[in-house]
């Protein structure tokens, strides 16, 4: 395997993808709302369609607000399906998300002859080609989805670190966080917006298989190796870095010894974080299986050792 420039721009733009995924995650994972990523990211594909009719380009500007503003409208959707039909929530994002990802497709497969669009851009993306749409930034030729997504990636951070005590707050008990004025509806709109918005940035580069894998599997992994929140935050990131970089190398390396050629990168980096998430669940030191079976092991050896005081005071009983 040779390393080029290109593969190491095809690591950053889909590290960048799964960082700025793996952010707002984190959040939706802790409020046990990870179907919500899974359903923004299909749900968006009308206003990606609709804008693809009416501008015939993927890179307009009307597909972003398109898509985004779909998106914000299935996180409203679902929550007033949930409150005013009193349906669980987990069965209106389904009712909402693939309502609206099989008009999405209609209406694709109803645009495909005339604009630059089909359902596998769709799925897996094109990351490979992300290094040949370059722009100028200073003296250098930088992929345009390496600069998209690093202008995402500083905004999640920035809602991060500026609202982070509010969004832990509505995350583990939004009822406080209502009492004393942090507003835990506007703060899960204000989520499901950069959710949306993160989706339909990385739609384009790494397809929604990756975008929905980064959204739950590394905060998912966090959550197994830890349970506070900064240091999650942080080991989520670091999954999803290195998924990008581990998923790029098994889709060179892994076809080859089979004798076939190089596969798709965006499906192996969702295959990598989901590696890394069976090595977090079976070794993490929180949740890991292996630590609850030496728990399990240590607490049934302590009950053995521990003096049966009913049969000592049977057996030290004096005889009639």
């Amino acid at each position: 395997m040779s390393w080029t420039s290109f593969d190491t721009w095809i690591v950053v733009a889909g590290a960048l993808c799964a960082v700025a995924c793996a952010l707002p995650g984190c959040f939706l994972v802790l409020r046990r709302m990870s179907m919500m990523g899974d359903a923004i990211s299909h749900a968006v594909l009308p206003g990606l369609a609709a804008a693809f009719m009416i501008t015939g380009s993927r890179t307009s500007l009307a597909m972003f607000i398109g898509a985004a503003a779909v998106g914000v409208l299935t996180a409203l959707f679902t929550q007033w399906i949930s409150r005013f039909g009193n349906v669980d929530r987990g069965a209106a994002m389904g009712i909402v998300f693939t309502t609206l990802f099989a008009i999405g497709l209609l209406m694709i497969r109803r645009a495909a002859g005339r604009v630059d669009l089909d359902p596998g851009c769709v799925l897996y993306g094109a990351i490979e080609l992300t290094p040949l749409d370059t722009v100028a930034l200073g003296p250098l030729e930088v992929p345009r989805v390496v600069v998209v997504m690093g202008m995402v990636l500083l905004l999640n951070l920035a809602m991060v670190g500026l609202l982070f005590k509010e969004l832990r707050l509505s995350a583990f008990d939004p009822g406080l966080s209502d009492t004393l004025g942090f507003s835990s509806r506007l703060l899960h709109y204000l989520l499901m917006t950069v959710v949306a918005v993160t989706t339909v940035a990385a739609f384009e580069a790494v397809g929604s298989i990756i975008v929905i894998a980064m959204l739950i599997v590394p905060a998912g992994a966090a959550l197994l190796l830890t349970h506070r929140l900064v240091p999650m935050l942080l080991i989520a990131c670091g999954v999803a870095a290195v998924s990008s970089l581990m998923g790029h190398w098994l889709a060179i390396e892994v076809p080859s010894w089979f004798g076939m050629e190089a596969t798709n990168s965006s499906g192996m980096m969702a295959v990598a974080a989901g590696l890394l998430f069976g090595m977090a669940w079976l070794f993490g030191r929180e949740g890991g299986l292996v630590a609850r079976l030496g728990r399990g092991a240590r607490v049934s050896k302590e009950i053995d050792r521990a003096p049966r005081h009913g049969t000592e005071r049977e057996e030290s009983r004096p005889l009639p």
